[in-house]
């Protein structure tokens, strides 16, 4: 073989060889970006950890300082103001995990309006938890309705002890069609529509409470004690359970305690022989009071033109003038049979009843009051 060729040969293979050799400064190039990468992943799992615990303690409630709140949730407040309110109060740190943690759960849609008693030991479930319907914690409040109070009087009450504002529990008797036989001939549009059926007892509600929850919650305990049987009894006397709703209202509002049944009987003997002396007129002054804003009748009273009143206008006012219990609805099925017009209160606060209007006059003039 020819010299060049042979010495051709070697000088390819020479040069295929060190091609394939690495050169010294892109081996330490490789090696330093290796060892970069290594410490950056290292670094960015210690940090994603340290992160995960931070997360953790806020979740899990972990190492925070004790604290008890008490927070009240309206019907106004949206998740976002809760939330806020979580972090300046200090039971959570980190707002957007507490958002998705709770939209992640569920329990976002289990909050509801309410008072709550809660602290920093509670975790994110366990606050979730805490502002449920369900929640032990949850502030509730008793409420004693008297007998013959107006729904002005209860829902003033209610607003004072925390249950609804007024304009709410006006709202609510407006406009919502509760589910309940004796309401569906009454239109809606005015609060004053369930006077009557808002049966005085003490109740328990939360603080706040859903205003038509509220006003439900007495409206059930009415259908509870209004029974078939009594409804029976209502529908004997000829007058519907409005009317009797009506008369005892009207007696609950006049009563000393000891007399309704015989209230009662002056109120029928009136309706039912409206050719006696009262013509029909059945003159009580509660229904006054109920059109004067609650003050004590005046002589100018009478002279207000309003269907509730009873000294212009005869029969019974249109609706109940307040809210009576068991006591006065009985008298006004099961009124004493009298033949009493008339009654008066007298200087011993007991009121005394008369058949005639001279009888009536006597006792007045006989009293130091009307004096």
């Amino acid at each position: 073989m020819p010299q060049e060729r042979r010495s051709e040969r070697r000088s390819g293979r020479e040069e295929r060889t060190a091609a394939r050799r690495p050169r010294r400064g892109s081996t330490g190039r490789t090696a330093g970006f290796a060892v970069l990468y290594v410490v950056g992943v290292i670094g960015v799992s210690i940090l994603l950890a340290c992160l995960l615990w931070i997360a953790a303690n806020d979740v899990l409630a972990l190492n925070k300082d004790e604290k008890e709140v008490t927070i009240t949730i309206s019907s106004e407040d949206s998740f976002n103001s809760i939330v806020n309110r979580l972090e300046d109060e200090g039971l959570i740190e980190y707002k957007w995990l507490f958002k998705l943690f709770a939209a992640f759960t569920g329990g976002k849609d289990d909050v509801t309006m309410g008072t709550y008693t809660l602290n920093t030991d509670m975790d994110y479930r366990a606050l979730l938890a805490g502002m449920s319907a369900n929640s032990a914690t949850r502030s509730v409040v008793d409420v004693v309705i008297p007998e013959g109070y107006t729904l002005d009087q209860i829902f003033a009450l209610l607003e004072e002890k925390g249950v609804a504002t007024v304009e709410e529990l006006q709202e609510a008797a407006a406009n919502h069609d509760y589910a309940f036989s004796f309401l569906q001939d009454i239109p809606l549009g005015d609060y004053h529509r369930l006077e009557g059926y808002l049966m005085p007892s003490t109740y328990e509600f939360y603080t706040p409470h859903d205003p038509v929850y509220a006003i439900n919650k007495l409206l059930v305990y009415f259908d509870s004690m209004v029974t078939d049987d009594i409804r029976a009894q209502v529908e004997e006397t000829g007058y519907s359970l409005r009317e009797i709703l009506t008369i005892a209202s009207m007696i609950e509002r006049e009563t000393d305690g000891s007399d309704r049944e015989e209230i009662a009987s002056v109120i029928y003997n009136r309706l039912e022989h409206p050719e006696g002396e009262t013509v029909g007129l059945l003159q009580i002054d509660a229904t006054l009071a109920y059109i004067n804003g609650g003050k004590v009748p005046t002589e100018a009273d009478k002279a207000i033109d309003s269907p509730y009143n009873t000294y212009m206008y005869k029969g019974l006012p249109p609706a109940p003038i307040a809210n009576p219990g068991m006591e006065a609805i009985m008298a006004a099925l099961e009124p004493t049979d009298t033949s009493y017009f008339y009654y008066a209160l007298g200087d011993d606060n007991l009121h005394h009843f008369f058949n005639t209007y001279d009888q009536l006059q006597s006792f007045l003039n006989s009293q130091e009051r009307y004096k």
